[in-house]
């Protein structure tokens, strides 16, 4: 069973004027079952593309050193295949967020799986027919004026029957508020 970890809030400098835009963007992540839908309504608002769809610039391969902290979250066995994508999420020429994600193929469709694989559809959006929901564990809001990060969040997805799903860490960009 997972246990809600707090949430922790580490607040940096935060762009003179923006600090408003970044606590609103926050709370519409947190309170959306996904970040893609969050990210496909903000590219619609901002104008980013025509049409305003969302896509994942995949990096795929092996998940990087250790998994075990993920495959605990995951409730997984070190035996488990675990899925592994670093993506930019772009709308038109514009990076929204940056994501690291380690997921768990035995508990998606194999055309869920087929598209992770093989297509540039954001993960949000591939496993939509699960009714997934979020359990936030961490969240850092703007590192610094110059960063083009703005919001950091780590968290567990869950499908409608509150199976982990994945484990994702999610960079959030500037452009996202209106910001250059």
């Amino acid at each position: 069973m997972i246990v809600a970890a707090a949430v922790v809030l580490a607040a940096a400098a935060v762009p003179a004027g923006h600090s408003d835009a970044i606590e609103r963007l926050n709370a519409e992540l947190l309170a959306s079952s996904t970040a893609t839908a969050v990210l496909e309504r903000r590219c619609a608002a901002l104008g980013l593309a025509d049409p305003p769809r969302v896509r994942a610039e995949v990096e795929r391969g092996r998940a990087p050193g250790s998994a075990a902290p993920s495959r605990f979250r995951l409730r997984v066995g070190k035996d488990e295949p675990l899925g592994y994508r670093r993506v930019r999420l772009m709308c038109g020429d514009a990076v929204l967020s940056e994501a690291t994600n380690w997921y768990v193929p035995a508990r998606l469709t194999p055309a869920m799986n087929a598209a992770l694989d093989d297509s540039d559809a954001p993960f949000g959006r591939v496993i939509l027919p699960l009714v997934p929901s979020r359990r936030t564990v961490s969240i850092r809001l703007a590192k610094g004026q110059g960063s083009a990060e703005i919001i950091r969040h780590r968290a567990i997805v869950l499908d409608g029957q509150g199976r982990p799903l994945a484990e994702v860490v999610e960079r959030y960009q500037r452009v996202l508020i209106g910001a250059p």
